[in-house]
């Protein structure tokens, strides 16, 4: 991913603090070095946003303060008192692997490691706030939780859709909450700022952090999402099952649709990693499909060297192909893709017989076995880090953040900059120059 980082420039890049941190942190660390020093992590450390050097002496040749991030971690003061806090933990939106295992790590964490008796679960998403729903809470104690990191989907349930953070606010007031911790995208996080914002308008004493969830891998400032991996991991097994299908038929053709609505981080990845793709066609590239090097001439001279072929496809790819003058949104606003597989299977039939290439066409779409399946044990430890550092960030009276992985450090991430604009994947960047390596397509179609 190549940041613009003069964007940076837009946002203030300091964590919002709901007060002076006064209280001892129960945590003990050992002291490995010998030194007297422990693993707190202190305000003042900073994770660089800038990775290159050309880059940095760019900077500091214009006198520009290089931005940074304020680095995650336990600190040796905390805002609110171990024992007595009470949180509220939320996910929202569509299901993602890894969502149980960070519930849980969130009511591990804050029972052994802050002693803390209460963190309620909130059914349903943002609806669970709204008595009027009726959906009810759940303690997430230790024992309740105990084994949910094995399943896949959330035991919370989840919901789509905005509520009134006016009656949010009441019903976390009501409840006694000090932390809120809220799982999701962007339309989620979004929310949690709305949020953040009426309980800093009512002076409350209430922290919000964020943790991001999307499959896609598009937030910004965010090296991988959680449930990624497991994401690319598993549409692995779909392009296998495909590339079965397309060499047991005599000029076979096997598509598989997998999530990226904007970005195509879930399909080169995984095109990469199964090395049996032959065509991977993303949001970022756009691809004409007729006329001289268009995709389907270009898929005809590959059937009649092969007699073969398999594609793989994000969801967002091709979407200029589709009338969306009436086009559908879902309750958080996104736009309803149009089916590119299906209608890219459809293509492929036509142009073929038209050019008289018989051919057998299977279009496999493992999205929702790929959302509800379990994490990897990667992405599983993955998500047990984010909950760590969120609940971390919370104790001290941190608010208004998202937890993120940066350049491999974990940092604090203000939510109107995760918020500002999706991820993208670099077609410059050495994954997709991997990605056309590995597949042998070329680099664009049509010209």
């Amino acid at each position: 991913m190549g940041y613009d980082h003069k964007k940076l420039l837009n946002y203030d890049l300091n964590i919002e603090s709901l007060g002076e941190a006064t209280i001892d942190s129960p945590l003990k660390f050992s002291d490995t070095k010998g030194d007297g020093v422990i693993n707190f992590v202190s305000d003042e450390e900073r994770v660089l946003a800038i990775n290159s050097q050309n880059e940095l002496k760019e900077w500091l040749n214009e006198g520009k303060e290089i931005p940074s991030f304020e680095k995650a971690g336990p600190r040796s003061k905390l805002y609110f008192t171990p024992g007595q806090t009470r949180s509220a933990v939320v996910t929202c939106g569509g299901l993602c692997p890894g969502l149980n295992s960070v519930i849980r790590a969130l009511a591990y964490m804050n029972y052994y490691r802050y002693h803390n008796q209460f963190t309620y679960g909130v059914k349903y998403g943002y609806e669970g706030f709204i008595d009027s729903f009726g959906h009810g809470l759940i303690n997430l104690t230790p024992e309740t939780v105990e084994h949910i990191h094995k399943l896949g989907g959330t035991m919370l349930g989840s919901s789509r859709g905005p509520q009134d953070s006016g009656l949010i606010v009441d019903k976390l007031t009501q409840m006694n909450v000090s932390v809120l911790y809220t799982i999701g995208g962007d339309g989620t996080l979004r929310g949690a700022k709305d949020i953040a914002d009426e309980i800093k308008r009512r002076n409350l004493k209430i922290s919000v952090i964020g943790i991001p969830k999307t499959i896609d891998n598009d937030i910004m400032y965010t090296d991988k999402s959680f449930g990624f991996e497991t994401a690319f991991s598993k549409a692995c097994e779909a392009i296998d099952v495909a590339h079965v299908e397309a060499k047991g038929a005599y000029n076979g053709i096997g598509i598989v649709k997998v999530m990226g609505r904007s970005s195509g981080f879930v399909a080169a990845n995984a095109a990469t990693a199964s090395n049996d793709v032959n065509f991977c066609l993303i949001p970022e590239v756009p691809f004409k499909l007729e006329g001289p090097g268009g995709f389907l001439e270009v898929l005809k001279n590959r059937l009649q060297r092969s007699h073969h072929a398999v594609i793989l496809v994000a969801e967002g790819a091709g979407q200029n192909f589709f009338d969306d003058t009436n086009q559908a949104h879902d309750a958080s606003g996104n736009k309803k893709l149009f089916d590119i597989g299906l209608f890219l299977k459809e293509e492929i039939k036509k142009y073929m017989a038209a050019h008289n290439v018989p051919t057998t066409v299977k279009y496999i779409d493992p999205s929702y076995i790929i959302r509800s399946t379990e994490p990897t044990p990667n992405d599983s430890l993955y998500c047990f880090q984010l909950a760590q550092h969120a609940v971390h960030a919370g104790m001290a009276g941190k608010t208004n953040l998202v937890i993120g992985r940066y350049n491999g450090e974990f940092v604090h991430l203000p939510m109107d900059l995760i918020t500002s604009e999706h991820k993208r994947l670099d077609t410059e960047s050495e994954m997709w120059l991997s990605v056309l390596e590995t597949t042998g397509q070329p680099v664009k179609f049509g010209e």
